[in-house]
């Protein structure tokens, strides 16, 4: 019970959007669609079935769970690779500032000028 008082408090948290729009589009035949249906409607029969039985509501959840920290490995890898890009473009600057610097070396040296 305390599952299904979860999973209605996080349904009441979706913006309308969410609530209306399905979470994936489904890869399954229309048939494949209304064989799952089925399924799902009907009641389980197994000590097991039964158990998960009570954790459907939160279906939604874990979905976006997953959905979220999958965003998140996406970032982290953006992230790197932006820390990356930024290492080498730091590089570079620090090479081209040397090559355009004079130095008191330079100054000492006889020069045309």
């Amino acid at each position: 019970q305390r599952v299904l008082h979860l999973a209605e408090m996080c349904r009441r948290l979706e913006t309308e959007e969410e609530k209306v729009l399905p979470f994936y589009p489904s890869l399954l035949a229309e048939g494949e669609q209304r064989d799952a249906r089925r399924v799902l409607e009907e009641t389980p029969t197994e000590p097991l079935a039964q158990a998960m039985w009570d954790y459907v509501g939160l279906e939604r959840f874990w979905q976006r769970f997953n959905k979220a920290k999958l965003e998140e490995q996406a970032l982290e890898r953006e992230r790197a690779a932006l820390s990356q890009r930024n290492q080498r473009l730091r590089q570079l600057l620090r090479q081209y500032l040397a090559g355009i610097s004079i130095t008191q070396e330079m100054l000492g040296q006889p020069n045309p000028l």
